[in-house]
């Protein structure tokens, strides 16, 4: 059951999906459309799911489960999987590497991969105060208050 991400509870589980590179504006309106049809038919043991999604950034794709309503299960977990998955392919991007960071360089999100990070902390190239997006978040609430946040503040800051 596809809702509005905005009312569903704090305690809703999130998955973020960051992208390898942004989306443009026409691939920003097929991709509302293939979450739409997604959630729409989403479900756990023949149980709607009540879900929603947002796209930050054009290039962060947040999924919402209010799992007060019904509780993700193991095939509707690789239900989305495979969504994203298919997602990839049909974009020729990135969305399941998590060994990736993104983080802001004044308004421009940057990407770059894990090892990389690394060095350019090592180089003082960015510091505890860089905002970076700490997609380890595990609820809405999460999501809200502790996503974009400095690296002093995330799991980024062990290589501060």
């Amino acid at each position: 059951m596809l809702v509005e991400f905005e009312t569903l509870p704090d305690t809703s589980r999130v998955w973020i999906y960051q992208a390898s590179r942004s989306f443009n504006s026409d691939e920003l309106v097929e991709l509302k459309e293939a979450f739409n049809n997604f959630i729409s038919e989403w479900t756990a043991h023949g149980q709607d799911l009540k879900a929603g999604f947002e796209i930050r950034y054009n290039r962060f794709i947040i999924l919402a489960l209010d799992q007060s309503h019904t509780s993700a299960s193991g095939c509707s977990i690789d239900a989305s999987v495979h969504f994203i998955q298919h997602l990839e392919k049909n974009y020729n991007v990135e969305l399941l590497d998590k060994m990736n960071v993104s983080y802001k360089q004044g308004d421009f999100v940057a990407y770059k991969p894990l090892l990389d990070f690394k060095k350019m902390a090592k180089q003082k190239a960015v510091s505890k105060n860089t905002i970076v997006f700490n997609n380890l978040v595990t609820t809405k609430g999460e999501y809200l208050e502790h996503w974009e946040v400095p690296a002093s503040e995330s799991w980024h800051s062990r290589f501060m």
